[in-house]
């Protein structure tokens, strides 16, 4: 069967769906495929159903569909249990999980994403490949023309899709190879990143270790444990199993199973808790549900990119195996808060909250992928805390997006060392989702332009879902206007029209937190900062917030009046002199106002002293 349409994406992970939302909403025809029967990836078909996320997130530093799909998430429980917020006021977290803000079970996930994306394929615009993957494609002079699908079920028919623009939405990069993409896997040398923690040598298998997650509740007085596997100690003893945690700065973190840890830390059983009975029914008649991603079930012994057939299924039959052994442990041999003994047989696997007959999550939990060789890549000095000056990470004029996350590794493939390492909030740009060659592909996954180390800040589920849905938006652009992804990425007037197409959208392309999208002048605001009306030595640098209501610094009026030419393709004259002299006394009216005559940019009326909000609302910026 042959399909054709203006985008098609190749997996259905949470980049992948954003994909799939972003171009549709622009007018696109779509195909998504997907080699599972769930879509949402990391979010629902590989259990990770506690989003990895920032503590601005409730506020700031989402997409609009990001914040929709959460949104919708905690709607289903609202609805079901009638619990509106947490106790405190704070939005609704049905697991009370403390890793992160939302946790919830799998398949709630799913239900949000499939109505989503329901009215998309009730016009004809979406078609939903599930239980397929690619398996080869047709590509000439750089160009792909079509990517052949089979089931993953078994059958015997091939699909052919055609395109005019291809995305991989797969977690492991997977159609990398097929259309002969420029790529690299693991650990970068230090030569070619110039990144001070590379090694000296590039290890291409040095790549993180995925986890089948599963979901347990407990049941006092039972006894739900599993049979023993037959090599179950030398699982437990190579991983080994442990509550006890070793920190990225080598000093070590013991937890407890349901109560507080003897150094204050919270209990593993509500790690990532994704249902808390307690929270959502108060008769008692509600149990838990934990989730259990951890180090004692974390696979790193073997790859499973770019090896041979069985030897993938090999690791990936261990990595499940390893779950189930780390299971038994807890049912067996993990010492009992009270010193009472070791064991909890009480903890029941629970099959159907991850959708399978074993209870292990339906797809491993993937962390690292291929990644394209990129027009631009992300190398960890760009979003290091450390040494870096100011609120912000390196700054990127051709921002799609924005996330932050610590620099997190786990251990990897022939290293045992773990990472956990300060970053400053970054953006994602665009050159990073372009490759080198291959002029109609896009990356759309953990597979951008980032090196091994940066990985650990952009595989997280919000910067997932805003390199999806960027990539989405591009591609439909890229259709519309007949354009390539490159030709964006390198033509100025094409990059500020799709940028301003992606603010439109929600997408917030720089940090701002206390002017979010709902804020008059969120897209002012935003174009203004993207065109680097920020520089070293202002108020406003060390903080993400911009003070809308504050008179602007001589220093910063400077740098905005050199963003507005930018923006609209002015040559830069001057600034008043007074700007440069007295950089920290608050700018006038007179010279705002002589400042934009001279650079011929139209305005409305201005006070004594404008602030930051009153010349985004007088200053055309579009």
């Amino acid at each position: 069967m042959d399909y054709h349409c203006d985008v098609a994406i190749i997996g259905g992970s949470l980049g992948g769906v954003a994909a799939a939302l972003a171009a549709c909403e622009a007018g696109a025809t779509v195909v998504l495929s997907e080699s599972s029967d769930w879509l949402g990836g990391q979010a629902t078909s590989q259990g990770v159903s506690a989003l990895d996320e920032h503590r601005y997130i409730e506020r700031f530093g989402g997409t609009r569909s990001y914040m929709a799909f959460r949104e919708a998430i905690r709607g289903h429980y609202r609805a079901r249990y009638g619990v509106q917020h947490m106790p405190d006021g704070q939005p609704l977290n049905p697991g009370n999980g403390w890793v992160s803000e939302l946790c919830y079970e799998p398949l709630v996930g799913v239900s949000a994403i499939q109505a989503m994306l329901a009215p998309h394929i009730a016009s004809g615009k979406l078609t939903l490949l599930l239980e397929h993957e690619p398996t080869s494609a047709v590509v000439e002079n750089d160009i792909i023309k079509s990517v052949a699908l089979k089931s993953t079920l078994g059958q015997s028919a091939i699909v052919n899709l055609q395109s005019s623009i291809f995305l991989d939405a797969t977690d492991l990069g997977d159609l990398l190879p097929l259309v002969g993409a420029s790529y690299v896997t693991g650990a970068e040398a230090h030569a070619d990143t110039g990144e001070a923690d590379a090694p000296e040598a590039a290890r291409p298998e040095e790549i993180q270790g995925f986890t089948y997650c599963f979901a347990i509740e407990h049941c006092p007085g039972e006894d739900h444990t599993i049979p023993k596997l037959v090599d179950y100690e030398r699982l437990r003893d190579e991983q080994p199993f442990t509550l006890t945690l070793r920190g990225w700065d080598g000093g070590e973190r013991p937890f407890a199973m349901f109560a507080t840890g003897p150094t204050g830390l919270p209990p593993f059983w509500s790690y990532r808790r994704l249902l808390d009975g307690a929270l959502l029914d108060p008769s008692g008649a509600t149990r838990d549900i934990a989730m259990i991603n951890w180090n004692g079930n974390d696979y790193h012994h073997a790859n499973i990119i770019d090896v041979p057939p069985a030897e993938r299924e090999r690791a990936l039959d261990e990595a499940k195996r390893l779950s189930l052994a780390f299971l038994y442990w807890l049912q067996t041999e993990v010492p009992r808060d009270d010193g009472s003994g070791k064991g909890y047989p009480g903890l029941r696997l629970l099959p159907e909250v991850m959708g399978t007959a074993d209870g292990l999550s339906k797809m491993p939990y993937v962390r690292e992928s291929r990644r394209i060789l990129a027009l631009r890549r992300v190398v960890a000095e760009d979003i290091l805390a450390a040494g870096r000056a100011g609120a912000r990470a390196a700054h990127f004029a051709d921002a799609v997006g924005i996330g932050w996350y610590y620099m997190d590794l786990h251990p990897a493939v022939g290293n045992m060392k773990s990472t956990f390492t300060p970053t400053l909030p970054f953006q994602i740009p665009l050159g990073a989702l372009v490759p080198r060659r291959i002029t109609n592909l896009l990356a759309a996954c953990k597979n951008i332009g980032v090196t091994h180390l940066t990985n650990g800040s952009y595989r997280l589920h919000p910067v997932e879902w805003n390199v999806g849905e960027a990539a989405g938006a591009l591609a439909a652009q890229c259709v519309a206007q007949s354009l390539l992804p490159a030709d964006v990425e390198a033509h100025k007037p094409a990059l500020l029209g799709f940028q301003r197409a992606l603010l439109q959208r929600g997408v917030p392309l720089a940090w701002t937190i206390d002017v979010p999208e709902q804020d008059p002048v969120f897209v002012a605001t935003q174009f203004l900062l993207v065109r680097g009306a920020i520089v070293a030595g202002t108020p406003r640098f060390d903080t993400l917030e911009v003070r809308p209501a504050e008179p602007l610094t001589g220093a910063e009026a400077g740098a905005l009046l050199r963003a507005l030419c930018d923006l609209h393709g002015i040559t830069y004259k001057s600034c008043p002199p007074q700007w440069e002299t007295e950089p920290e006394r608050i700018a006038t009216r007179e010279e705002w106002s002589d400042a934009l005559t001279d650079a011929g940019i139209g305005y409305g009326a201005l006070s004594a002293s404008p602030t930051w909000a009153e010349l985004c609302a007088s200053v055309p910026v579009s």
